[in-house]
C-alpha cells in the first residue's frame, strides 16, 4: 500500500525531479517507509512512489520497479492473488528477484498487456511506462478502492493518488461550482452520469474498472470490466447459493490475510464487520499465536452504542479488542485534518470516527485492517432497499408480495431504528414503470422548494440548478439494478474513498472482503429474494453464516452504522463559530446569500440535513489552501 504520482509530457522540460519530489513529499503519510523517483531515457515520463512495507518488507520491494529493461511501475495496492499468478508465470518461463505482488504485475503485464487486469483479484492504481512502445499503461481496480486522479496543464498529464499532490507542484486548485451546487442543493457527492468528475475544476479521477492508455500527449481512456445486473441464475437453489457464497467468501479473506506485516480487523457489532472477524479466527484456528486485533468505536452514554455487541463477538472467538470512546472535543480537534485528508466533502461526523478507529489501530502497532464495507451494497442491506424488493415482486406475484410484506411488517414492528416501509400504491407503481419521468418531476417540486427555503444565493442556484446530477434513470422497480447503481455509481465509491483516506492518514491498509470480484459476480447473478427474504436484508448471508456468527449478530435487525452523537458536537459553541466562519466565506465566493453567517444555525443530526450546515462546513474547506 503505497502512493503514487507521476508526470508525463513530450516536452522534457516540465518533467523534473524537484517537482516529482515535491508531490510524493505531500502525501508522505501514504507511505513512511520509503520513497523513489526516476525519469525515463527521453525525459518525457516522470515517476514517483512513496512505500508502506506490506509485502516483500527488503529493498528488493521498493518502487518505481523496472523489469526486463524494458518496464516501469509505480504501484499503489495488493494483488491477492499473486502467488497464484506467479506459480503460472514462472511456468511460462519468467523470472523473479524479489517476493513482491509488484513484480508480478509486471511480468503478468508483459504476458498479456492490458488483459492482465481480468486476472486481478486486487486493490489498485498503477502506471506503467513501456519503453520500446512510449505508451503509460494507467488502471484503476473494479470498484475504486484505491484512487487514481489526473489533470492536464500546459501539455503535461500529472497523475497521483491524491489531489494535493498537484497543488503541491503548483498547479491552480479551482472549485468546481457545479459539484458544489449539487451537493449543497442535493447532498450528492458524486456526478453518477460522470464519474470522472471532482469537486475541482480540471481535475479527474479514473472511474472504477477502467485503464487509461497516455501516448505522445494523448489519451485514451476504456472499461474492462462490467457487471450485468439483469443477469440472473433463477435455477440455482437457496443452499447451493449459500455454499457457494461461503466458499467464495473464505476465499476472499484467505487472500486477504496475506501480509509480511500484522494483520487485524475493524469491528463495530454488526453483521458485516462481525462475519470477517468469525471467518478470520476460523482461519487462523491452526495458528494459536496468531491472537487477532479488532478496533472499534464506542460512545458512552450514548443509545446507539455498539458495546454488547462487540461483546458477543469477543465471547465467540479469540481476539484482543481494542476499543476508543469519542468525545465532543475529540471530533472538533481533528475535524480540520480529516478534511485536509479527505479533500472533498463527507456526509456526515460518522467518518470523523472511523479516522479515530484507525488512529488507534496505528497505536498498537497492526498495519493492515480487514473491513466488512461493501456488504450493504451488494447484498441489499439497508432498510430503503425493502421498498425496491417489494415493487419489483408485486409485479412477479401478488401472493408472493403478500406473503413477504406480512413477514416485513411482523418482524419489524418493534424496529426503532428504521422508518416503516410502506406498503406500494399507485405512486411507488409509476415511479417503478417511469423512472425517468419520475425524477425529472421529483427534482422540479425540490427545486421550487429550495429556491424559498435555502441559504443559497439567487445568481448561484439560478446558474446551476439546471445541472443537476440528480436525475437517475435506473430501474427502481428492480433490486439487483438498485443495488448495481449503489455499487458503482453513488454510494459505495463515496464510502470507499472515505475508507482510503481515513486509513492512509495513519498508514494503515483495509482490505475489503465483500469486494472479491467473483463474489460479487456471484452474489449479482443470484434472485432478489436470496437477498431479502422474510423481512431480512442480506439472507443469503445470515443462513450462510449462521453457524460461526453470534446468533444476537447473525439475525439482528436493527443495526446502524458509526454514528456518533453529531447533533450534540453541532450544538457546541466553537461548532457554531465554525460554522458561521464558513458561511461567511461561503457568501463571499457568491455561494451564500449575503448575510448568511448571521443567520441563526439549525445543529443537525448525522443523515438529516437540517439547514446545511454541515455541507457549508465542507464546502467552504475547499477554499482552503
Amino acid at each position: 500500500m503505497c502512493g503514487i504520482a507521476g508526470i508525463l509530457s513530450e516536452n522534457p522540460n516540465l518533467i523534473t525531479n524537484e517537482k516529482l519530489v515535491k508531490m510524493t513529499d505531500s502525501i508522505v503519510h501514504r507511505g513512511p517507509d520509503g520513497s523513489g523517483h526516476w525519469i525515463s531515457e527521453n525525459g518525457q515520463a516522470g515517476f514517483g512512489h512513496r512505500r508502506l512495507s506490506i509485502i516483500d518488507l527488503s529493498e528488493s520491494g521498493a518502487q518505481p520497479m523496472h523489469y526486463m529493461d524494458r518496464y516501469t511501475l509505480t504501484f499503489n495496492g495488493e494483488i491477492y492473488n499473486y502467488l497464484e499468478i506467479k506459480e503460472k508465470l514462472l511456468k511460462n518461463g519468467y523470472q523473479f528477484r524479489s517476493h513482491s505482488d509488484t513484480e508480478v504485475l509486471l511480468a503478468l503485464f508483459d504476458l498479456k498487456r492490458e488483459n492482465c487486469l481480468q486476472d486481478l483479484d486486487g486493490m489498485f492504481s498503477f502506471a506503467l511506462y513501456d519503453k520500446e512502445s512510449g505508451e503509460v499503461f494507467c488502471a484503476r481496480d473494479r470498484f475504486g478502492e484505491k484512487p487514481f486522479f489526473y489533470t492536464q496543464v500546459d501539455g503535461a498529464f500529472y497523475f497521483g493518488s491524491e489531489m494535493k499532490e498537484f497543488w503541491a507542484a503548483g498547479l491552480p486548485k479551482t472549485p468546481d461550482p457545479e459539484m458544489i451546487f449539487n451537493y449543497l442543493h442535493f447532498d450528492l457527492l458524486d456526478n453518477h452520469a460522470d464519474l470522472g468528475q471532482t469537486f475541482f475544476k480540471g481535475v479527474r479521477k479514473l472511474p472504477p474498472g477502467h485503464f487509461l492508455i497516455w501516448k505522445q500527449g494523448k489519451i485514451r481512456i476504456k472499461k474492462y470490466w462490467q457487471i450485468n445486473p439483469l443477469d440472473q441464475k433463477q435455477t440455482i437453489s437457496l443452499e447451493e447459493a449459500e455454499n457457494r457464497f461461503r466458499d467464495l467468501f473464505f476465499e476472499s479473506v484467505n487472500r486477504r490475510l496475506r501480509s509480511d506485516v500484522l494483520v487485524g480487523s475493524s469491528l463495530s457489532g454488526g453483521i458485516d464487520s462481525s462475519l470477517v472477524v468469525c471467518v478470520m479466527d476460523q482461519l487462523l484456528k491452526d495458528h494459536p499465536e496468531s491472537i487477532q486485533n479488532t478496533f472499534s468505536a464506542r460512545f458512552k452514554n450514548f443509545h446507539k452504542d455498539e458495546g454488547y455487541f462487540i461483546q458477543k463477538v469477543r465471547e465467540k472467538t479469540r481476539i484482543t479488542s481494542h476499543e476508543v470512546y469519542s468525545e465532543i472535543d475529540e471530533l472538533d480537534s481533528v475535524l480540520d485534518k480529516i478534511c485536509h485528508h479527505q479533500e472533498e466533502p463527507f456526509g456526515s461526523a460518522s467518518i470523523l470516527v472511523q479516522y479515530q478507529v484507525y488512529e488507534l489501530a496505528k497505536k498498537k502497532g497492526v498495519t493492515v485492517l480487514l473491513d466488512g464495507q461493501g456488504a450493504d451494497e451488494i447484498l441489499a442491506g439497508y432498510h430503503p432497499y425493502f421498498t425496491t424488493f417489494f415493487n419489483e415482486i408485486k409485479k412477479q406475484s401478488g401472493s408472493k408480495f403478500e406473503k413477504e410484506f406480512s413477514a416485513y411488517q411482523e418482524l419489524h414492528k418493534e424496529n426503532q431504528i428504521n422508518a416503516k416501509i410502506a406498503k406500494p400504491g399507485i405512486k411507488q407503481a409509476v415511479a417503478s414503470r417511469f423512472p425517468g419521468l419520475m425524477n425529472k418531476v421529483g427534482r422540479k417540486v425540490i427545486n421550487m422548494k429550495m429556491k424559498n427555503s435555502t441559504l443559497m444565493a439567487e445568481d448561484f442556484f439560478g446558474e446551476f440548478r439546471k445541472k443537476a446530477h440528480n436525475d437517475f434513470s435506473f430501474d427502481i422497480g428492480n433490486l439487483n439494478s438498485h443495488l448495481y447503481f449503489s455499487t458503482f455509481e453513488v454510494g459505495l465509491p463515496t464510502l470507499l474513498r472515505y475508507a482510503d483516506r481515513n486509513s492512509m492518514a495513519h498508514s494503515r491498509e483495509v482490505r475489503l472482503p465483500f469486494l472479491s470480484h467473483e463474489l460479487v459476480e456471484f452474489v449479482f447473478s443470484l434472485p432478489s429474494e436470496y437477498k431479502i427474504h422474510n423481512g431480512w436484508t442480506k439472507y443469503l448471508m445470515r443462513k450462510a453464516f449462521e453457524d460461526i456468527l453470534p446468533e444476537e449478530i447473525a439475525w439482528r435487525k436493527d443495526k446502524i452504522g458509526f454514528e456518533p452523537p453529531q447533533k450534540s458536537w453541532m450544538d457546541a459553541q466553537h461548532t457554531q463559530e465554525k460554522i458561521k466562519s464558513a458561511r461567511e466565506i461561503l457568501s463571499k465566493e457568491g455561494i451564500l446569500k449575503k448575510g448568511a453567517e448571521n443567520l441563526p444555525i439549525i445543529a443537525q443530526a448525522a443523515h438529516t440535513k437540517g439547514d446545511g450546515s454541515w455541507n457549508h462546513l465542507m464546502v467552504a474547506n475547499l477554499f482552503k489552501s
